[in-house]
């Protein structure tokens, strides 16, 4: 595995690949790697002849209260899992290589950006765009690898790779959960036990309105007070809402098209997101 730290080397590095015609598959994540990531890498190598893990930690897509300054950095431990799982290049940039001296050009994502995260976190997307967008045009891959767990996130990429005419076909890997449910995040190891226990209400509604779907139910507020009953666990809930899977506006009830249910909450200092696709078409309950 090649570490590379510059633009200029990564892409000398990739100049063969390229001339021999081989898929580059790309996975951007911000570090501290855990279960999730490693299925973006397997996706990735199973599709492609060579993967890409990029490690930056981005910090436009942070508020000023946000935590940057505590995001969990461990650059060792991921640069060994990239080793294990197979990753060809690891690419590990500065902030001046991404953002250099006088930077002054930024992606404004539309709608999609403004629902759901976009509404507590204020210029979160903008920094997300951007910065995908930049790591898109230095890897140039094939197909980019996103997690659902990050639901608006992989719309507003792939709305912004379909805008720009980007050259990246964006594949979304299921959510990874822990075996009691919990969604893997880099943020969990933020939880002390006690917090790390009520934090399971966040997938236990979920689920529970889930079931209720599977069952036939399609009104959207009765699916969300289904998932809202869990939630009692959390210290805040910033948001629950069932929204349309395409354009996340607001879903209709009865649902008749793919929705996904979606949740950010704070447990103790952590911020944590969630959320589960209820697809159509699915017979509705008599």
């Amino acid at each position: 595995m090649q570490i590379i730290r510059t633009v200029t080397e990564l892409r000398h590095s990739l100049l063969e690949a390229r001339k021999a015609e081989k898929w580059v598959g790309f996975v951007p994540t911000m570090g501290y790697l855990h279960a999730g990531h490693l299925a973006l890498i397997g996706a990735s190598r199973a599709q492609c002849d060579i993967t890409v893990v990029s490690i930056f930690v981005n910090s436009t897509q942070f508020g000023p209260n946000e935590d940057l300054s505590t995001y969990p950095r461990d650059f060792p431990r991921d640069e060994k899992l990239c080793q294990d799982n197979g990753v060809g290049i690891l690419f590990a940039p500065d902030v001046k290589e991404i953002y250099p001296a006088q930077f002054e050009t930024f992606v404004e994502p539309g709608e999609l950006a403004k629902p759901l995260c976009g509404t507590f976190r204020p210029g979160h997307f903008r920094g997300v765009a951007t910065v995908v967008c930049k790591l898109f045009n230095m890897v140039q891959p094939d197909l980019a690898f996103f997690g659902q767990k990050d639901f608006q996130q992989c719309a507003v990429v792939r709305r912004m790779t379909n805008d720009l005419n980007l050259p990246v076909e964006i594949v979304t890997v299921p959510t990874v959960r822990e075996p009691d449910g919990l969604a893997m995040s880099s943020r969990n190891r933020s939880l002390c036990p006690e917090q790390r226990q009520r934090a399971l209400g966040i997938s236990r509604g979920l689920y529970a309105a889930m079931d209720q779907f599977r069952s036939g139910e399609r009104n959207a507020g009765r699916l969300m007070s289904i998932a809202k009953e869990h939630l009692a666990t959390v210290d805040r809930l910033q948001y629950l809402e069932l929204v349309d899977a395409d354009t996340l506006k607001p879903a209709e009830s009865p649902l008749r098209r793919a929705a996904v249910l979606c949740v950010a909450a704070f447990v103790g200092s952590t911020r944590l997101i969630d959320n589960v696709l209820l697809p159509l078409p699915v017979p509705p309950r008599d």
